[in-house]
């Protein structure tokens, strides 16, 4: 595959607060380094400004090792079954107002191992020798103001206290005074700090977001300024779930959605590499015949108009499919052809984790089809993406 995207440019990177979400951008990121992609710095808030230190030391598989094995436990000093539970409504709400209020109490969630974690993981003098830039938000409570910082700048004995300042979720985490300064989570006043890239002149964004729980900074964005975005099209759950298994599909679904933006690919629930003429999908989209052509028509109470089928299908049953599967009105062929494909390989249980042609995805469901012939009454698509699995057999 040929990348969509500019890599003789070098990108300023944008990554969004989220907390238990930020495992998405470690995705993004595989991606990023697997086309290529030039990054010269990076700006984060709370989650997105720990990924950025990550990404600045250059050590993806630490990285992922991390976010896949993350607990409750490795961020605040709790019991994993115990916050588990409560998070998911499992818990008896005696006992969950209980927790509540012992962790307000005593100002919040001791976050310990949030400290030891950045103690054991993040190297201040890698940082300072990186090529890239690195800014992290926070909030300074004392003077009500949020504070860019430029990470490199500050002294390697201290640099540490500001990715835990950027992290601070109050009113959720205890917090405690930085060298005198009460800091908060960045997200408190820039959630998505585009804004902390322009101040230095950067034209080239890469923007990724989680839409975790702060505020997003209104920016204007000079008309020389080039912005990507790449985000989730699926919620990626709380931004207090730290489960590894959790973070393990997030990882995947961040890597997948920059493949579809790096790669220009289309698909709404698979990413497909697929770039034919829009001819070729109304051709594979009427080549039915014989006693499927028959059923499909009787089902639209069009029985023993075969010789009209062209029409059939153009004027009342491709529309109509386009309808079910609520494509809008604009919808070209090769969108409904691709919807269709989709929407079956997803019945099939096809999995998400890689880039397929349509082809390749029709040859994936065509390994799984055992699941298409349980239905008693399936849907028209997948009658149509039946018989094509037969001609590829």
């Amino acid at each position: 595959m040929i990348p969509a995207i500019d890599l003789s440019k070098e990108y300023g990177l944008v990554l969004e607060g989220g907390g238990a979400k930020g495992a998405y951008q470690i995705g993004v990121w595989k991606a990023l380094r697997e086309a290529g992609v030039k990054i010269k710095g990076i700006a984060g808030t709370s989650v997105g400004g720990l990924n950025g230190a990550f990404i600045c030391m250059g050590d993806y598989e630490q990285a992922e090792n991390i976010w896949s094995n993350l607990t409750y436990s490795h961020i605040m000093n709790v019991e994993d079954e115990i916050m588990a539970d409560m998070l998911k409504g499992k818990l008896a709400l005696g006992d969950a107002v209980s927790a509540m209020m012992e962790f307000l109490k005593n100002g919040g969630v001791d976050v310990t191992p949030l400290k030891e974690m950045i103690a054991e993981y993040i190297d201040p003098e890698v940082i300072r020798n990186s090529p890239m830039d690195l800014y992290v938000m926070t909030f300074n409570v004392d003077t009500m103001k949020e504070e860019k910082i430029n990470v490199k700048e500050v002294p390697v004995e201290i640099m540490r206290d500001y990715f835990l300042a950027t992290a601070y979720m109050a009113p959720v985490f205890k917090t405690e005074p930085l060298h005198g300064v009460h800091y908060i989570d960045g997200g408190a006043a820039n959630n998505v700090p585009v804004d902390a890239l322009l101040e230095d002149d950067y034209k080239d964004l890469i923007v990724v977001r989680i839409y975790g729980v702060g505020v997003t900074k209104k920016t204007t964005i000079p008309e020389d300024v080039n912005i990507i975005e790449i985000a989730p099209k699926k919620s990626l759950g709380s931004i207090m779930e730290f489960d590894g298994k959790k973070s393990r599909l997030n990882i995947a679904r961040g890597y997948m959605d920059a493949m579809r933006v790096l790669y220009d690919l289309d698909g709404h629930i698979y990413a497909i590499d697929e770039n034919r003429p829009e001819g070729y999908y109304l051709k594979q989209l009427l080549q039915i015949q014989g006693e499927v052509k028959e059923e499909i028509l009787a089902r639209y109470n069009m029985s023993g108009k075969a010789n009209l089928w062209e029409r059939c299908m153009t004027e009342r049953i491709l529309p109509g499919i386009a309808a079910e599967l609520k494509l809008g009105t604009s919808w070209t062929y090769k969108e409904l052809y691709l919807a269709m494909l989709e929407a079956t390989a997803k019945m099939c249980r096809v999995t998400k984790n890689r880039v397929y042609t349509a082809r390749e995805l029709l040859e994936a469901i065509q390994k799984k089809k055992v699941l298409l012939d349980k239905q008693e009454k399936p849907p028209v698509f997948v009658i149509m993406m039946q018989y094509m699995i037969q001609a590829v057999e």
